[in-house]
């Protein structure tokens, strides 16, 4: 089964206020195809109910994959996920020592003990390949292919997520810092195997071609016959995408 590609849910690639279109990661590539990626300022406010990735249930063990290239300096979370009553239950952050957020439906684990990676900068102004994989009680950080980092992740048996709340991208709820960078990809796995493999799978040297997932032109998600509805939501809160 194919990864939850957060962008494309979340309606990165029309381009919302804040959001433009910009070279990735490989300026050239074995395919031909160039890799873009999505430049994301202050003003980018992008948020979609959590349903629109996950109809079903968030998955217990999990993969989540990114190829970011964040603002030097910068300290802010990449990926906000929150319940329906509005407590964050899983976050991303980027920067120096990023945390892991997760809380599970039971408040585990506590905020002092969320899982922590020091000696990591993941906000330096370069591309990097992020990939968590969260197993059991456990979460791997795997840090552009090659440094992997293991830490505890005391959340009880049976872990849920609940998908009746929001997903906010480069930002937490009330948290003035918000990501400022380039962003390529972000995927969400309902495995735990799939972050091994990012680099291979999901994301490869520029001496390969980008696999079928995210070769796509960003735009292929609007059709030719587009309705009136689909080009309200995708002018709403920014420029229209056929400007």
């Amino acid at each position: 089964m194919n990864p939850v590609d957060v962008l494309r849910a979340l309606q990165v690639p029309s381009l919302p206020e804040g959001v433009k279109k910009v070279p990735g990661f490989c300026t050239s590539r074995r395919s031909g195809i160039p890799d873009h990626a999505y430049r994301i300022s202050k003003r980018a406010q992008i948020s979609a109910p959590t349903k629109q990735l996950f109809s079903g249930h968030f998955p217990e063990n999990f993969s989540i994959m990114a190829l970011v290239k964040a603002q030097a300096g910068l300290q802010a979370f990449l990926l906000s996920i929150y319940s329906e009553l509005g407590i964050q239950q899983l976050g991303i952050e980027l920067g120096r020592s990023p945390v892991f957020l997760y809380e599970d439906q039971n408040g585990k684990p506590a905020p002092e003990d969320y899982p922590l990676f020091t000696g990591v900068n993941l906000a330096d102004g370069k591309w990097h390949r992020v990939a968590f994989s969260v197993s059991k009680k456990n979460v791997t950080l795997l840090l552009d292919c090659k440094k992997k980092m293991t830490r505890p992740l005391a959340r009880g048996n049976n872990a849920e997520v609940d998908t009746n709340g929001i997903t906010v991208f480069g930002a937490r709820l009330l948290d003035e810092e918000v990501f400022q960078g380039d962003i390529q990809q972000l995927l969400i796995a309902s495995n735990a195997q799939a972050a091994y493999d990012f680099c291979e799978h999901y994301s490869p040297d520029c001496d390969s071609p980008l696999p079928k997932i995210q070769a796509q032109d960003p735009n292929t998600h609007v059709s030719n016959c587009t309705t009136d509805k689909q080009l309200q939501h995708t002018t709403l809160g920014g420029e229209s995408i056929l400007e």
